[in-house]
């Protein structure tokens, strides 16, 4: 039996929901063999369904980093006697059974440990920033396996952690390609959103560099004058700070529709003028490959992972250069051959990253570590 800790499933739970959903989907098309356990919260309790016997749900209701999840959980998961376990992130319980499969998405906290990043105390930052280094630095040496989600990110836990370098295996993550190639636009209404707009979406955190994308914008508006900055992302306590940035700095033009369903965004993303990834790093950079598969041209950061990621399909720029991010946005705004140049590029780039591949990858590790 598998047991997979599926406490961040669901869309609603950013990057990683959408993983840890992709992943369970993608295994029960393909494996028919083993049993699975799957381990979930009350808030995404019913959002999965078991696809067959073979699968079966345990309530886990611990938060995320949480005491309760260091102390409590593993008993719950070693109730369940899996021949092996998969925490999809990097919050292993110290205690947790094993063998057990980790994967690491970034190295966020180790890279930018700023309190800027947090809405706890200083205080209670520095004791959090120690536990994130005492439990990564145990995920990483007693997993039976790590799955890095890209070579840079691979590099990135050598660098700064002492372990085996072959049993880390970099296992891309995939695109969800859209049925319909462009929805209609009667969604972009009710989102408070009109063409034509530059869209970014994701969270909010410092080291995405959003609020160097806003000190940028007035630029491109001064050639631009009909453009709009539209700011996809859940209201959270970093996105009401953004908020009060744009009031503080008088910036115009600037939507901020708060959570987009994925039915929706499709559409948010389709018909964007480009989407803008100003990131300082990134273990992966998904939403700049989702924007690709819905025909959007993308102007990216070539900070961390993403020239490996994005390859020659984007129009980089450096991400602490606004100069440089300025002539990027107005360049892809002036030329249509450069658009249509990216969005062939693009369309050919997001066939590399497949849901199906990254799951039949992960299934294989399983089998290398129980054998089944």
């Amino acid at each position: 039996m598998i047991g997979i800790d599926a406490r961040f499933y669901g869309s609603a739970s950013k990057g990683l929901g959408r993983y840890t959903e992709q992943l369970l989907n993608q295994l029960a098309k393909q494996d028919h063999e083993n049993d699975y356990c799957i381990f979930l919260r009350k808030e995404n309790w019913s959002t999965f369904v078991p696809p067959s016997p073979k699968w079966k749900k345990i309530l886990a209701d611990f938060p995320w980093y949480s005491w309760q999840e260091q102390l409590l959980f593993p008993s719950v998961l070693r109730k369940e006697r899996c021949d092996v376990y998969h925490f999809p992130h990097f919050n292993v319980p110290l205690l947790a059974p094993k063998p057990f499969v980790v994967t690491v998405h970034d190295l966020i906290l180790s890279r930018f440990p700023t309190v800027k990043a947090t809405t706890l105390g200083p205080v209670r930052y520095a004791f959090k920033y120690l536990m994130y280094h005492l439990v990564m630095r145990y995920a990483l040496r007693a997993s039976a396996a790590v799955i890095a989600v890209s070579e840079y990110t691979k590099q990135d836990i050598l660098k700064e952690y002492s372990i085996e370098p072959a049993k880390i295996f970099v296992t891309y993550e995939g695109v969800t390609h859209p049925e319909v190639a462009r929805p209609k636009k009667n969604i972009l209404q009710n989102y408070g959103i009109v063409e034509p707009y530059l869209l970014y979406v994701g969270n909010a955190y410092p080291h995405k560099n959003l609020e160097g994308l806003l000190r940028a914008f007035p630029d491109v508006r001064k050639i631009r004058k009909e453009l709009s900055l539209v700011l996809v992302g859940k209201d959270d306590y970093f996105f009401q700070r953004l908020k009060q940035f744009v009031r503080e700095q008088s910036i115009e033009k600037v939507v901020f529709p708060g959570f987009v369903p994925d039915d929706d965004l499709q559409c948010v993303y389709a018909h964007a003028d480009a989407y803008v990834f100003p990131s300082l790093y990134e273990g992966f950079g998904l939403p700049p490959l989702e924007a690709m598969a819905n025909g959007t041209p993308v102007v990216s950061s070539k900070a961390s992972c993403l020239p490996e990621v994005l390859g020659s399909a984007v129009v980089y720029f450096d991400p602490r250069d606004q100069r440089d991010m300025i002539e990027a946005l107005v360049r892809i705004g002036r030329d249509v051959s450069l658009r249509k140049e990216l969005q062939k590029r693009g369309y050919e780039r997001v066939q590399r990253y497949n849901w199906a591949s990254m799951a039949e990858k992960t299934k294989s590790i399983y089998t290398k570590i129980h054998g089944s």
